[in-house]
């Protein structure tokens, strides 16, 4: 059950039906892997970058339930001129190059509510290459990250979100909401489905009391879709 009485329509019996185990396939990759230089050298410009300031993460997604890092604060807050979609293409994961997926991430326009993190003051270009290591994994993903803005009740605070997807790129898919849950209700990797992702974002927001219409009403469509199934 999600916060304040509202039930989600896809529930733990949509996931079960859902599941199923996946081996992983490395099939080789068109992208650049990044090397440990690589990551030092981004890591080392991120932390110029905050010029002093305290070091934020924007969360919208996956690491509101899943941070995996350690944080001194947590904000609720906007970006504006940002909102969530799932736009990413995926063939790994939570997808199969037989099944693609779609993974969530920022896409121009409207706005998003979020959580915003406060890393702790020290160590912060260890801090920032264990979180590059966890989040992005080849040079085509660089484009993916931006600062953004983020408002709240208190003072807007500069914070580093993961994948903001550029105007062009050939892995940012533009679907219909129906072609949406149709991928979501399928999709299955080594890390589990594409429906579970959704579920655990979904139900996560709402016991923040964020609410997302678009996702709310996804949700309710990958549930019917599995239904069908």
């Amino acid at each position: 059950m999600a916060a304040r009485g509202r039930v989600m329509a896809l529930g733990p019996a949509h996931l079960a039906k859902v599941a199923r185990e996946v081996v992983r396939q490395d099939r080789g990759s068109r992208f650049t892997p990044m090397r440990d230089e690589d990551f030092a050298a981004v890591a080392q410009r991120l932390v110029g970058e905050l010029d002093g300031g305290a070091f934020w993460v924007f969360a919208y997604g996956s690491l509101i339930w899943n941070p995996d890092f350690e944080h001194v604060e947590a904000r609720r807050g906007v970006v504006h001129g940002w909102r969530r979609s799932f736009c990413l293409h995926m063939t790994n994961w939570r997808a199969t190059l037989e099944q693609p997926g779609l993974m969530l991430a920022l896409e121009r326009g409207g706005a998003c509510v979020g959580v915003a993190y406060r890393m702790p003051e020290d160590d912060p270009q260890g801090r920032m290459l264990r979180l590059l290591r966890r989040e992005i994994a080849h040079h085509e993903d660089l484009p993916w990250l931006r600062w953004v803005t983020v408002r709240g009740a208190e003072d807007p605070v500069r914070a580093l979100a993961f994948y903001c997807a550029p105007q062009h790129d050939p892995d940012v898919v533009r679907l219909s909401s129906g072609d949406q849950a149709a991928r979501l209700a399928r999709a299955v990797g080594f890390k589990g489905s594409c429906a579970e992702y959704l579920h655990n974002t979904v139900s996560h927001l709402e016991s923040l009391g964020i609410r997302d219409r678009y996702l709310w009403d996804l949700q309710a469509r990958v549930a019917a879709e599995i239904d069908r199934l």
